[in-house]
């Protein structure tokens, strides 16, 4: 930066990766540029609120972000620094910006016009001059990193190698010198900045060390401007590129590109939202594929254009490149990684199910019964169905199976399993070694002694499989693409899982999941019905069950239709706890008692996942969950 005005270049334009950004408002011309020496001189800068003005003077990029909005129509944004369901989900016209991570902040740009919000990333790099800076550093980056062989597996020592590339190649200088030094940028780089004409007569020999080597061939910049450098270099040589704030930001569940046209978000607050992240050519697109799909090490052709793998954090990507089998484009679909899963009191807390349906899930796992989650694609099984992992008893040895590890078991006698492909399919490369399948994977599973076996997802033969465990006393819970009990029942009695009629008891449990809307017209997950399994009836010739909790969308309550008159917790559960036959109806108070443990643990704020996992284990030591008969 130099003391002569510069336009602050903040429209539609090509990015690196060949990605359109194309934002919903005409930027308005950057005045001048900031440092920390005349924020208080800033207009702006006096207007934000307290808690904003900490964040620009940490990351000035922000604050020249707030200078490009049409402020004067929408205002200054609220600033969010934690998002909260209740209190920002309902938000009619979002105009929000929250962090993503210490450097990357996320604005909710409001369209009036559409169902879908602006999705709006803040970058480092969209401080002013840092583009230019980034084409010299990439240039001088060749003559730093050549000799040098990366380990395409250790993202940890190319981050390094990238770092002291940069202290090699840039000198951070204050503000007030850059306008001298940048002579020596304009030198070498030929940027927009001119030299200022307040250059003393023996600057030049600044630029000389007394042995006579030159200065020259350093980049001068400013702390802020050598922080968004080292984020761009580590974002667009390691991470995602353009994609690096949706997988950096903890708020989005799905990012999905459906060819051309925007980037969509599936946000956990915010819901749908559509990126200002554009593609608009197919070519563009298709290359922005194949570079997506190297990064990740799973190259894609029209040979093999559909890749399946998983991300170094774990989130799941879908690849399926060239418009001969995607009429659209090529596309690409993200479902997020969360680090710590949601818990069972959050899962209340949004108004997926309620303390007694908890309550009665935490007695039947402790149990050992053996259910599925079912529901349609992003209903919210996976979640659920984490989420009651901690119910399962603390001592108990968990054997998971998947086909992409998403998973998360707070026990320590945790056995994770993952399925292998032989081929290029996204799994493993050639000569990898043969198939090991879900099915695989269970029968191995049986010779574990495992408590407890779950399952991603039953798909296949590997259901009937899981059919025998549960019949030799292994309970295992599942996700099932199911939209009724009946139709499960239906996919599971035929081929290809083929599970005879009789065997269905050893099913117990079957829990409806779905995404619905209430009568305001908002989109939510919510348990619809948790069913219990009866056994074959060969009077009607199928399987017999019944509804113990449903969801009324009148009152968005659940309704405990079967106190009273439970199966499983009258003639199984109330047998196994020896409870005598003229008693069993205490069972129901156990389930009462239960649902008040998990509301007082939620009203003391025992929320997270791991920390409610380990006082339900202090409970069960405390032998607070025995039944008084």
């Amino acid at each position: 930066m130099t003391d002569s005005k510069l336009e602050f270049s903040y429209k539609p334009r090509e990015l690196k990766q060949g990605v359109v950004a194309n934002f919903p408002f005409k930027p308005k011309q950057l005045e001048d540029t900031h440092s920390h020496e005349n924020l208080q001189s800033c207009g702006i800068y006096r207007l934000l609120p307290e808690r904003m003005k900490r964040e620009v003077e940490k990351n000035l990029h922000l604050l020249e972000y707030i200078h490009i909005l049409p402020i004067d129509k929408i205002g200054i944004p609220r600033f969010a620094p934690k998002l909260d369901r209740k209190k920002h989900g309902d938000m009619d016209n979002p105009n929000l910006i929250y962090p993503a991570d210490e450097q990357i902040y996320i604005h909710i740009y409001p369209d009036k016009n559409d169902v879908r919000n602006y999705y709006i990333p803040i970058e480092p790099t969209l401080l002013t001059g840092v583009e230019d800076l980034l084409k010299q550093v990439e240039l001088k980056l060749v003559d730093y990193i050549t000799d040098i062989e990366f380990d395409p597996e250790d993202e940890a020592v190319k981050t390094r190698i990238l770092k002291d590339a940069l202290k090699e190649i840039c000198e951070i200088v204050d503000k007030t010198e850059l306008a001298e030094y940048s002579i020596a940028n304009d030198i070498q780089g030929k940027l927009s900045f001119a030299p200022s004409p307040k250059i003393k007569l023996g600057f030049l020999s600044k630029l000389f060390s007394k042995n006579g080597s030159s200065r020259i061939d350093k980049i001068y910049v400013t702390e802020q401007q050598y922080k968004a450098l080292e984020y761009a270099l580590i974002r667009d040589k390691i991470g995602l590129g353009v994609l690096e704030p949706y997988i950096r930001d903890k708020y989005i569940e799905d990012i999905s590109c459906s060819g051309l046209g925007p980037i969509f978000i599936e946000h956990k607050i915010f819901k749908g939202l559509k990126s200002v992240i554009e593609f608009r050519e197919e070519e563009t697109l298709n290359k922005f594929i194949i570079k997506l799909a190297e990064r990740i090490g799973k190259p894609v052709t029209y040979k093999d254009p559909i890749v399946d793998a998983t991300l170094p954090d774990g989130s799941r990507i879908n690849i399926v490149y060239g418009n001969d089998i995607s009429k659209n484009g090529s596309n690409f679909t993200i479902r997020k990684f969360n680090e710590t899963p949601f818990s069972v009191l959050q899962l209340i807390e949004f108004g997926s199910l309620d303390y007694m349906i908890a309550g009665y899930l935490w007695l039947l796992i402790g149990e050992g019964m053996s259910g599925f989650i079912c529901g349609e694609t992003a209903s919210g099984k996976t979640t659920l169905l984490n989420a009651i992992t901690a119910f399962i008893r603390p001592d108990a040895k968990v054997v998971t199976i998947e086909d992409t590890p998403e998973l998360q078991v707070p026990h320590r006698n945790w056995t994770r399993e993952v399925t292998r492909g032989s081929t290029r399919g996204g799994t493993l490369g050639e000569g990898s070694g043969s198939d090991v399948t879900m099915f695989d994977l269970l029968k191995a599973a049986l010779r574990q002694r495992p408590n407890y076996i779950l399952v991603g997802e039953i798909r296949g033969v590997e259901g009937n499989i899981a059919f025998q465990a549960m019949q030799t006393g292994h309970p295992v819970m599942s996700t099932f693409h199911a939209a009724t009990v009946e139709k499960l029942i239906q996919r599971l009695t035929t081929e290809p899982i083929s599970v005879p009629k009789t065997f269905i008891d050893n099913l117990n449990f079957v829990v409806i999941q779905s995404a619905v809307r209430r009568p305001d017209g908002k989109l939510v997950r919510r348990v619809l019905s948790v069913s219990e399994i009866i056994g074959y009836n060969p009077q009607k010739g199928g399987v017999s069950f019944i509804e113990v909790f449903q969801w009324d969308p009148v009152t968005d309550t659940h309704v405990f239709t079967g106190f009273g008159s439970s199966y499983l917790l009258e003639q199984k559960i109330a047998t196994r706890l020896g409870i005598p036959p003229n008693k069993k109806k205490v069972i129901y108070q156990e389930v009462e008692k239960r649902a008040k443990i998990l509301k007082k643990l939620h009203e003391e704020g025992v929320v997270d996942f791991y920390e409610f996992f380990r006082t339900l284990s202090k409970i069960q030591k405390s032998g607070l969950l025995n039944i008084k008969v």
